[in-house]
């Protein structure tokens, strides 16, 4: 079989395969490894932080806690050592059993700058963490709100500083990064590769004028931003969203900053089980459909994009004879993109420091991981009596 002897079908499934590779190949190297770009370029940014402290803004870092008495007892001190000069650390006991209340009152004792609210018992709310945030949003001395979780811990004592470099010309929205400690079983492999990949692509997309999304555990917004948007209100019928949601709504390009350098990471403990991980996901994704109309179009064309990559390759393999061009082509194709993949992921990983991937879990999790999305956007989950 010769290139002159291709028949229109030859030449029909071999265009779309090249068309479906670009459209991966222009999305990889557009919003994933656009942080890893501006790592790069950003070598004045220690720079940045420092001269940004000149006359530094007053912060308030919020945090909920339901029963974390022990994460509490292992990462508050880290948020009451940071090197900034004016802030304050507000935690909102959510409904705790535990010691969480006692926990946060013996730090008090030895630091004025840590203050303790709580969730009003039996509220009747869908989310309570939403009312808690607003709670703490309300009892604020300052107009810059750091948030974060109890089970997270920074990088270092300059993670207020990074986060607050970000608030420059007019920007009211600071995304960040929330890492996983490694660990060398398959879940807190899973994790880890879940949290690069999404982290690079809401990173990413923001860099390149369309922030989506942001994370709970490393995020900050101007409280006047929060309260004139209306805050949770428009979405206190879902349980999660308080970080995806709240930013898809407010955020714009021009309101938005990034901040990639390794001292404004958060880093957290990755879930322990198949199960955990499930559920946890499963949440994430549940407010998903409540984004923007633009944003829910961006997101699909990735994962469809990639399907219908995997669909060709089938396809032609099926179609045609293993020695032939298109079958040739078809495998030369995927690995050109299997390996431009791993070289975007593990080099952005590197540049932040990151621990990296082989090519096997790459193209393991490159394909399940969509399947796993679809499955949890599709067959709904047991509802249960929220209120």
């Amino acid at each position: 079989m010769n290139i002159t002897s291709f028949s229109i079908v030859d030449w029909t499934l071999l265009g779309i395969l090249l068309g479906l590779f670009l459209a991966q190949v222009y999305w990889y190297s557009r919003y994933m490894a656009a942080p890893a770009r501006r790592l790069r370029k950003d070598k004045k940014n220690a720079k940045m932080v420092n001269d940004q402290m000149v006359n530094a803004p007053g912060v308030s870092v919020i945090l909920a806690a339901h029963n974390e008495s022990e994460n509490l007892s292992q990462y508050l001190q880290a948020l009451l050592t940071q090197d900034y000069p004016l802030y304050e650390v507000i935690v909102v006991d959510d409904g705790s059993e535990d010691e969480t209340r006692a926990v946060v009152e013996s730090y008090m004792v030895r630091d004025p700058r840590l203050h303790l609210t709580f969730v009003p018992y039996g509220a009747r709310v869908a989310s309570t963490k939403k009312l808690a945030l607003t709670l703490a949003a309300k009892a604020a001395q300052y107009d810059y709100l750091l948030l974060t979780d109890a089970d997270c811990v920074p990088e270092s004592n300059q993670w207020i500083r990074s986060m607050m470099a970000g608030f420059q010309a007019d920007k009211q929205i600071v995304l960040g990064f929330g890492a996983y400690f490694y660990d060398k079983d398959h879940v807190n492999r899973l994790v880890r590769f879940d949290t690069l990949f999404n982290g690079l692509h809401y990173l990413g997309a923001a860099l390149c004028g369309h922030p989506y999304m942001g994370v709970g555990r490393n995020l900050a917004y101007r409280k006047s931003l929060f309260f004139e948007s209306g805050g949770f209100t428009h979405m206190m019928g879902n349980r999660s969203g308080d970080d995806d949601l709240f930013v898809n709504y407010v955020a714009t390009k021009a309101n938005t900053a990034v901040v990639l350098n390794r001292e404004s990471y958060t880093w957290s403990p990755a879930k322990k089980t198949m199960k955990e991980w499930w559920q946890q996901k499963r949440r994430h994704l549940s407010v998903s459909p409540n984004y923007r109309l633009g944003t829910k179009i961006r997101l699909a064309l990735e994962p469809i994009s990639r399907g219908l990559f995997y669909a060709m390759l089938i396809v032609i393999g099926v179609h045609y004879p293993v020695i032939s061009i298109p079958f040739a082509a078809a495998v030369g194709l995927f690995f050109v993109r299997w390996w431009f993949q791993t070289a975007v992921l593990n080099v952005s990983a590197r540049r932040m420091g990151l621990h990296r991937f082989s090519m096997w879990s790459v193209l393991w999790f490159d394909i399940t991981l969509p399947l796993v999305n679809l499955y949890m956007l599709i067959v709904p989950r047991k509802k249960k009596n929220i209120w």
